[in-house]
């Protein structure tokens, strides 16, 4: 279970995770844009210089960083990939812990089985509640307020009749506060680190400079090529921030198995 200070912790975001992904999708392609035009006018300034300087080895070089570039984004987004499903998996895994509590809470006295599984009602409909980004401080807040009554019943559970059956509902709810845990840290934590992030597009701004430094030297830019390849790599960057946000753009992770979840546990009411 996580104090108060760590849960501030991992709700301290970066300016990456508070940008909506468009604003991000447009900036990426001004400021690659932009480092393909520098490159070309700085090639351009250095031939004015130095007139009878050669290209040297721009070409080569070029090559090299784009074909670097093209390595660490295949690698990173499938770091992304990985951190995206393990999230699903996370969901998926704390919905059946949350069901097996909840059925296993029906074999305790009336007294003690009411009230559990009330609070796993309530449990569940936080959870589904974390939908929305503004409720997150409060949905963890009220989570483990949750996981402190289902244990204080507990408590006074063992203290009264020790039993397999107790043993075994007091497993389940441990399950449920571990899961959770985890969950919270693969939510808010478990994602691209922002240096990678901004580390990989420092490389593609030196990558596109030599594009342009390339074309200032060649035969002029193929302005059709270059837009291209500028809205390709935007494309690729937006991928890894957007599997970074579970439930904002494209790629969202289902909450199905919650929403079943929450209905089944209504209907038994």
């Amino acid at each position: 279970m996580m104090v108060p200070d760590q849960s501030a912790d991992l709700l301290r975001l970066s300016f990456l995770d508070t940008l909506p992904l468009w604003i991000l999708y447009i900036l990426t392609v001004a400021l690659l844009l932009l480092a393909v035009e520098g490159g070309y006018r700085l090639s351009k300034w250095m031939q004015r210089r130095s007139p009878d300087r050669a290209e040297s080895a721009v070409g080569a070089v070029n090559g090299a960083s784009l074909a670097l570039l093209a390595f660490l984004l295949a690698f990173v987004v499938s770091i992304a990939l990985n951190q995206f499903s393990g999230r699903r998996g996370a969901l998926v895994a704390e919905s059946n812990a949350i069901g097996t509590a909840y059925l296993r809470a029906g074999a305790l006295p009336d007294s003690f089985a009411a009230n559990a599984r009330e609070l796993l009602r309530e449990y569940t409909d936080q959870c589904i509640a974390a939908l929305d980004p503004a409720k997150i401080p409060q949905v963890i807040a009220r989570s483990e307020e949750i996981h402190d009554a289902l244990w204080t019943d507990i408590e006074m559970l063992t203290k009264q009749r020790d039993t397999p059956t107790v043993a075994l509902y007091m497993a389940a709810v441990n399950d449920v506060i571990d899961l959770h845990t985890d969950r919270i840290n693969i939510e808010l934590v478990a994602r691209v680190p922002t240096p990678i992030v901004l580390g990989l597009f420092f490389i593609a701004l030196m990558a596109l400079g030599l594009v342009g430094l390339h074309g200032g030297y060649g035969e002029g830019r193929n302005l059709v090529a270059i837009v291209a390849l500028v809205l390709i790599l935007s494309v690729v960057f937006l991928l890894i921030l957007d599997l970074g946000r579970s439930q904002e753009g494209l790629l969202r992770i289902s909450y199905q198995s919650m929403f079943d979840l929450q209905r089944s546990l209504n209907a038994g009411r």
